[in-house]
């Protein structure tokens, strides 16, 4: 099944969000590294949500911003 991103940002935490369904209580949390979580998907272990802490300090700095999983990006269909 394909799934959209939706990309939320919150200007108070510094947190943005990228979700492919809203999160749930029953989602398990696994810090990724460099203040990144994922929140998974707790019979599958896919990944559902992504939370990237300190997000415009990360576009501050001078490396890239990459984020340590694999996408398989597709263009959705115009309806």
């Amino acid at each position: 099944m394909e799934q959209n991103l939706i990309f939320r940002y919150d200007r108070i935490a510094d947190i943005l969000y990228i979700n492919t369904v809203v999160p749930y209580a029953d989602q398990e949390s696994e810090e990724l590294g460099d203040d990144i979580v994922a929140r998974l998907n707790p019979k599958t272990g896919k990944i559902e949500n992504l939370e990237v802490l300190f997000f415009t300090t990360r576009l501050l700095r001078r490396e890239l911003f990459s984020l340590p999983i694999i996408a398989d990006l597709k263009q959705a269909e115009v309806v």
